[in-house]
């Protein structure tokens, strides 16, 4: 077969102070035409500035310092800047990472991919219309001969990124590069996306590089696989190889890093990689990942290992294996450099004493929070009166309970409320109806100074704890300013310090580091600095809103390691907000499954992953990308997207998108159908609770 993209020995340098940063060290690598290669990797090992240098996209302290990448028979290293932009979005199209912020918010839909058809194709008039009709029904996007004069903002999440493979695939390229095309989207957009880039390259052959850090999804697509650290590629392997076999001692790691049900089962923590991706601007000597190999030994630190050959296509550089038969050399890891389990240290149990493991009572039902019928509308405000003239139903009377030492995981596709109930059972924003008991006290209407004095109780860490960290405070400020808005005193100032530097241990961070500032620590490092500024005050309830989006696998198990053994040694409870089922298998006890502002499906976290009974729950489950190199499993695909939540459908809310729909479904929301004592959903195909058909219908 012959191949599309020949890339050979690329060096790409940025140009920063004090020293140049090499991005991308002697990159080697070939992708066939029909053939999916996923480069694979934590952040910081440059996947990224790899794409942006096959396409000569580099920022402007980049410079490509040598190698050649060979598009067919042609240099593109060698090509003029004005012969490149006849090869961008015409044989290479490129997906990027931020829908967002790769599409301009001022120009219409029709507009942006109107540029790459008048640029590459001299199309004009009503045949661009027509041809731009024919991309956007390609890419699944609905109405499109309407939709195509919208802008950006006016389309959901898994919208705009079906526009970004629409306008890279308008072109009709010989390569798609698709950088992190699924990071943050729901599995079941997810599912949508991937299904649309495997239609379309077996219609025409297309060849894709696949950058990713899901190791699921490259299961799912990849036909050969690179992994990628401090600049090189260290293995290579068809799919089947890899996933059967990892050899080297990083890829290993990442695939033991994966979260799971044996593992919890199991009470094993997950095999987080100790420390971080060296910086790209030192000089190395011998292999780059011995720092944080398990394995390594004074070879290893001595002398970079070259590709050793294995069986069929797999290659890896590792001192492990011998140069000429590919045997493994059995090696000790020299001591002090296994991966010691990061445990909370003896002085962190003082926290243990603290009012957060337990030593006061629950609430009458044993519940550390018992949420009921919680409701927040929002008003939609027109005309020049502001009159209201609807409600948006963010939340639209949802149940459930948290018993203190637990979690509960609340689940759903974007824009299903979980946030916005999150944050209204800890009064951040005012219900619109229900109650939220925390400890046996009501919540909602509690006065003002009341509920402030309990507010130390319960804490949230956010999504993005950037955004959420304030830039201009050292760490040290950040953790303390809690304990003083909260009047957590529990001495003088050097206690405090003291109190902090714990604090950091605790979650696995040096106590100096509490002198540095937010932009100075890495995106698992600046999690670690939230979880421990909502640890400082003590509390006993933590709301956990997709704390782990976004990370990559080895961070994302240290935290997940982190919040596990917390709630063990300081029996907090958590709710734990994430579309991540991989994430809620590990580390939940009970799962809610929310759908448009309601709870469709909880139970036990086996009981909903072992028999999901509603069929959204099931579509869910079906949809979450799994390593099985055989995988028979049927995936049921959604149609349409989440329904406006100020416009609910009438009846149960996902009939519209139901496979098993029946009349009654379009004419009352159906009451709850009971399994076992912990197990429930709202759902017609199941006898009804008698007791509660009363209630069948609100919407």
């Amino acid at each position: 077969m012959s191949s599309v993209l020949e890339i050979k020995n690329l060096e790409t340098v940025l140009h920063s102070e004090p020293r140049p940063v090499w991005a991308v060290d002697g990159l080697t690598l070939q992708i066939l035409k029909g053939e999916t290669f996923a480069l694979l990797g934590e952040s910081g090992c440059g996947k990224s500035i790899t794409a942006l240098s096959i396409m000569r996209l580099l920022p402007e302290a980049g410079e490509i310092m040598g190698g050649s990448v060979c598009l067919g028979d042609q240099d593109l290293l060698l090509l003029p800047e004005t012969a490149m932009r006849n090869v961008r979005g015409k044989r290479i199209g490129m997906i990027f990472q931020e829908p967002m912020l790769s599409l301009n918010p001022v120009m219409t839909v029709a507009q942006q991919i109107g540029e790459v058809l008048q640029r590459h194709f001299d199309l004009r008039g009503q045949a661009v219309e027509k041809r731009i009709v024919q991309i956007l029904d390609q890419v699944g996007i609905p109405d499109a001969a309407n939709r195509m004069n919208e802008y950006p903002f006016q389309f959901s999440g898994g919208m705009k990124q079906r526009m970004m493979i629409a306008m890279a695939l308008a072109g009709e390229p010989e390569l798609l590069i698709a950088d992190e095309p699924t990071t943050a989207l729901d599995v079941t957009i997810q599912a949508q996306v991937l299904e649309l880039m495997r239609g379309l390259q077996q219609q025409g052959g297309m060849a894709i590089l696949l950058i990713t850090h899901d190791l699921g999804v490259a299961s799912e697509m990849a036909h050969r696989v690179g992994i990628m650290y401090a600049g090189e590629i260290v293995e290579m392997a068809s799919r089947e190889a890899f996933f059967r076999g990892p050899a080297h001692p990083y890829s290993r790691k990442l695939l033991a890093a994966l979260p799971g049900r044996d593992r919890r089962r199991q009470g094993h923590r997950l095999d987080a990689i100790r420390g971080n991706v060296p910086s790209l601007s030192r000089e190395f000597v011998g292999c780059r990942f011995a720092d944080r190999c398990d394995h390594a030994w004074e070879l290893c630190h001595q002398v970079a290992p070259g590709w050793t050959a294995l069986t069929g296509e797999q290659q890896v550089r590792c001192h492990l294996f011998d140069q000429n038969s590919g045997s493994r050399i059995v090696k000790p890891p020299v001591s002090g450099q296994t991966a010691a389990p990061a445990t909370l240290d003896a002085e962190s149990r003082e926290f243990e004493s603290s009012p957060a493991a337990g030593a006061e009572q629950s609430a009458p039902d044993g519940s550390l929070l018992s949420v009921t019928d919680l409701k927040v509308y929002f008003p939609i405000h027109k005309g020049l009166m502001r009159r209201v003239a609807g409600y948006v139903k963010a939340v639209d009377g949802i149940s459930l309970r948290i018993d203190r030492g637990t979690t509960l995981a609340l689940v759903g596709e974007s824009g299903c409320g979980k946030t916005t109930a999150g944050k209204a059972m800890l009064q951040l924003i005012p219900p619109t109806a229900g109650n939220v008991r925390y400890n046996g006290v009501e919540l909602v209407g509690l006065e003002r100074h009341r509920l402030r004095s309990l507010r130390s109780e319960f804490q949230l860490i956010f999504q993005d704890p950037y955004s959420s960290l304030n830039p201009r405070m050292r760490i040290v400020d950040i953790i303390e300013e809690g304990m003083n808005a909260l009047g957590i005193k529990d001495g003088g100032k050097e206690h405090e310090e003291k109190k902090v530097d714990r604090l950091l241990e605790s979650v696995g961070l040096p106590a100096e580091t509490k002198w540095r500032y937010p932009h100075e620590f890495s995106g698992g490092q600046r999690q670690r600095i939230a979880i421990a500024r909502a640890l400082a005050v003590n509390p006993k309830l933590i709301v956990c809103d997709e704390p782990t989006s976004a990370l990559d696998v080895s961070v994302q198990a240290q935290i997940l390691n982190l919040l596990r053994e917390l709630q063990r040694n300081l029996g907090l409870a958590y709710l734990f907000i994430t579309h991540n089922i991989s994430v809620v298998e590990y580390i939940a006890d009970e799962i809610a499954v929310m759908y448009l502002g309601r709870i469709v499906e909880r139970g036990m976290v086996d009981e909903v992953l072992d028999s999901p009974r509603h069929p959204y729950t099931q579509a869910l489950l079906s949809a979450v990308p799994v390593i099985e190199l055989e995988s028979k499993r049927k995936v049921i695909r959604l149609h349409g997207d989440l329904p406006s939540p100020a416009n609910p459908p009438q009846g149960c809310h996902f009939h519209p998108r139901c496979s098993h729909v029946m009349p009654v479904c379009r004419k009352n929301y159906p009451a709850a159908s009971i399994f076992s004592s912990t197990h429930t959903a709202h759902c017609y195909l199941y006898p009804q609770d008698e007791e509660q058909s009363d209630r069948k219908t609100q919407a």
